[in-house]
């Protein structure tokens, strides 16, 4: 037999094996089904149900995109956008290989043009219509989401926040991405890192003034938030802690009348940690302060003082500066 007729017979071989079996459906092209898929995740009253982990995921502000990187998902993001500092320099090589689609919100042609599976927000801003867009508009599209349950827009829907929170979050997207067990990890580290706060307990006796910004009046930190986690880590005493919120609005009188014993400061791009100690320092009845007169000031990252996975950060830098402080 030549050698021309053997590709002739194997294709005829092929041809009658294909016939057989029937032709190909649309299950047999697919790709095989991803163990535990489908899956349901639900925040603020609204489910996406994923039939696969998403591959061309966008998240949508720094606590989204950080919560991915701290779950090692930067090579399912198609993008990301809107930080409020920089990231954190553990993240910095796994965020710097993901497209920036914009400097805050890209709009929702932008998003969309990236052929996203999965969108991922911190706050409900990122899905309105000239952002992402609507959530079921884009479950309309077959483009699953997922919003922070601390930035739902219904305050009966917001999550307490706290560290255990913090992890149920990062427990959904694991969950939504296919990888459990990394949300195991992150958990069972910050736990390791809580611990020892409590056992150190480097605010312990201390009244400290959370100062996120303003000038005309102190936006503060109150008894529902971020500033107060930290706080309650450290063991020291907010002295707004008596308000609502995460944060309040607040007099300078007082904070004069609250006299603390440390000031913290937030540092975020939109209000930095040294344009507030400048403030505190110019001011003719602020500089009086003890804390300002003494030099009892510590700063923490804007992002490390809302819930997500460098709320943990915050408190280990602020309980660090608090020691410092002690020892000086």
């Amino acid at each position: 037999m030549s050698r021309r007729a053997l590709p002739a017979l194997a294709l005829a071989a092929a041809m009658l094996l294909s016939a057989c079996a029937g032709a190909p459906t649309d299950a047999a092209d697919a790709e095989p089904a991803s163990s535990g898929f489908p899956v349901d995740v639900t925040s603020c009253g609204h489910t996406s149900t994923l039939d696969a982990p998403p591959k061309a995921a966008i998240t949508m502000n720094q606590g989204a995109t950080e919560v991915a990187l701290a779950l090692g998902l930067e090579d399912r993001l198609a993008g990301t956008a809107y930080l409020d500092d920089a990231v954190a320099p553990r993240f910095a090589k796994a965020y710097d290989s993901v497209d920036v689609l914009a400097a805050e919100y890209p709009s929702h042609e932008t998003v969309l043009a990236e052929e996203p599976d999965f969108v991922y927000g911190s706050y409900a801003s990122a899905f309105e219509a000239d952002a992402a867009g609507r959530q079921a508009e884009l479950a309309e599209l077959g483009v699953g989401t997922y919003l922070s349950p601390f930035g739902c827009p219904d305050a009966g829907d917001k999550a307490e926040v706290g560290f255990a929170s913090v992890w149920d979050e990062v427990h959904a997207v694991a969950t939504a991405f296919g990888v459990p067990e990394r949300a195991d990890e992150v958990e069972a580290e910050q736990q390791a890192v809580v611990d020892e706060l409590a056992e150190t307990a480097a605010g312990r006796g201390l009244d400290v003034f959370w100062y996120d910004s303003g000038d005309k009046t102190a936006y503060a930190g109150a008894g529902e938030g971020g500033p107060q986690v930290v706080l309650d880590a450290v063991g020291a005493t907010n002295v707004f802690a008596g308000l609502d919120g995460g944060w309040a609005e607040v007099s300078w009188e007082q904070v004069v009348k609250a006299d603390p014993d440390v000031i913290v400061l937030a540092d975020a791009s939109w209000s930095t940690a040294a344009e507030k100690r400048a403030h505190l320092r110019r001011d003719p009845v602020l500089r009086k302060l003890r804390a300002v007169r003494e030099d009892r000031i510590v700063t923490v990252a804007y992002s490390e003082s809302t819930p997500g996975v460098r709320l943990v950060d915050g408190a280990q830098k602020v309980s660090d500066q608090l020691r410092e402080l002690a020892g000086s």
